[in-house]
């Protein structure tokens, strides 16, 4: 059975912010709800604005991320700035926080770090 190019969308934006997640050894249950809760969520916003099914990979990452901070705390840390940084970690930020090809970028040092999904070669465990 062939998937509908929404759900095929929803699906990719899951498995790209799982990766990164996993990335970054933070995938126990409550997390993975928080990432379906974020795709429940999306699966309503492209069906009715179905132009934006480009942008659900950010706005999935950008959604989980805002879960964290207000439940776990910052993530993904940046591996940019790392321990150099006077003001503490900091997390990286999705851009463009609403278009194509999402990637995380540390917005103090203007560094794009990795494409959205693709955090594994640049995250330290």
């Amino acid at each position: 059975m062939e998937l509908n190019p929404l759900e095929q969308t929803l699906h990719l934006a899951r498995a790209l912010v799982m990766a990164d997640l996993a990335a970054g050894d933070v995938t126990d249950a409550e997390i993975v709800s928080l990432v379906e809760d974020a795709v429940t969520h999306r699966r309503w916003w492209v069906e009715q604005w179905p132009e934006g099914g480009a942008f659900v990979v950010g706005l999935v990452a950008q959604d989980v991320q805002d879960a964290l901070l207000e439940r776990y705390g910052r993530w993904p840390l940046c591996p940019v700035c790392g321990e150099v940084d006077p003001g503490g970690p900091h997390a990286l930020e999705v851009e463009p926080e609403l278009g194509p090809d999402p990637h995380w970028v540390c917005a103090k040092s203007a560094v794009a770090v990795a494409p959205v999904g693709q955090l594994a070669g640049v995250l330290r465990r």
